[in-house]
């Protein structure tokens, strides 16, 4: 059974307070070290997976009211003696399966909703990549670049933010999201003057439009966030591949310079689907998961959030739909 430490370090007229908290019945063990040169005590408890964030909630209005405290959420590989897997009670109210608290969380998609050196080179490499395998038909290449992109994390920052209600979130993963979609559209359409003109089999890929795609694209949205969640890291590789932001937005670029509108406007659209289904779904699961603000205020913030984000999203979402009916037919 995965199991995670939660330490809070606070000062000794806390003691009761974690105490309180130690005595839930989902707490597996627990333990206080000897105090700090300050006077601290360090208070370790341990705790499976999906009790992290009720446990969490418990000690954090500690840090509300102490200045000087402060929560470490350790993971642990394994313990001796293995810790049971307790049946729950018929009245008790199944818990989710093992995820991420939502400090977890913010924390996994906060690094990767930022613009930095790092995300603009993978971008840049990714971009590269991406138009050389379509350019040269090499289905290896184009899956290399959809692995190498990073434009799946400011997405997922995304609809972390509007879930949270956190404006500064949703801003950086705004700009992440323009900034990488505009850096790969921007390569593509210079390397497009290095090269003639060309409708490869993987180029010709991306110009075709279905509600295939769509619904790809919002499993993908969905697996993502799930992978995200449980703390399956190598469940995203996958999702990645699925997801293909990059070869749509590239062979935009590519398309823009070579004068081919109708291509363009094709892959426009497909890069449209993904990106709007891919937002829809992931905030969709996060609601559904129960993840949100732990404060009233924050909480009141989050659900006006959530509702101007499923409203716009929603609309693009339709839109898209319609779109595909027109360019069926």
């Amino acid at each position: 059974m995965s199991l995670k430490v939660l330490e809070i370090i606070a000062p000794r007229s806390e003691t009761d307070a974690i105490e309180a908290v130690t005595a839930a019945p989902e707490i597996v063990d627990w333990w206080r070290t000897p105090p700090l040169e300050d006077e601290r005590f360090s208070t370790h408890i341990m705790v499976t997976p999906e009790h992290v964030q009720t446990t969490l909630d418990g000690l954090q209005k500690i840090l509300d009211r102490c200045a000087g405290a402060r929560i470490i959420i350790h993971s642990i590989e394994t313990t001796l003696p293995q810790i049971e897997a307790k049946t729950p009670a018929e009245d008790q109210k199944p818990a989710h399966d093992a995820s991420l608290s939502r400090e977890e969380l913010f924390e996994a998609v906060d690094r990767s909703g930022r613009i930095t050196q790092t995300y603009l080179l993978l971008t840049a490499l990714s971009a590269i990549v991406a138009a050389i395998g379509m350019i040269e038909n090499s289905v290896a290449a184009v899956i290399g670049a959809m692995v190498i992109a990073p434009l799946l994390g400011p997405n997922l920052a995304l609809a972390l933010g509007t879930t949270l209600g956190d404006i500064d979130l949703s801003r950086r993963a705004i700009l992440a999201n323009l900034a990488g979609l505009g850096l790969a559209i921007g390569l593509a359409f210079i390397i497009s003057f290095l090269v003639e003109p060309h409708t490869s089999a993987q180029l010709l890929e991306r110009t075709e439009i279905s509600y295939g795609a769509l619904i790809l694209a919002l499993a993908s949205g969905a697996a993502a966030v799930l992978s995200l969640s449980t703390g399956a890291a190598a469940g995203l590789v996958g999702v990645m591949v699925a997801v293909a932001l990059m070869p749509p937005a590239v062979a935009l670029g590519l398309f823009l310079g070579w004068g081919d509108t109708t291509h363009a406007a094709q892959t426009a659209l497909l890069l449209l689907i993904n990106v709007t289904a891919i937002n829809l779904s992931a905030k969709l699961v996060l609601v559904l998961r129960g993840v949100s603000p732990r404060r009233w205020p924050e909480k009141s913030r989050a659900k006006q959030s959530s509702r101007w984000s499923f409203a716009f999203w929603g609309i693009s979402f339709f839109i898209t739909i319609a779109l595909i009916y027109l360019a069926k037919h």
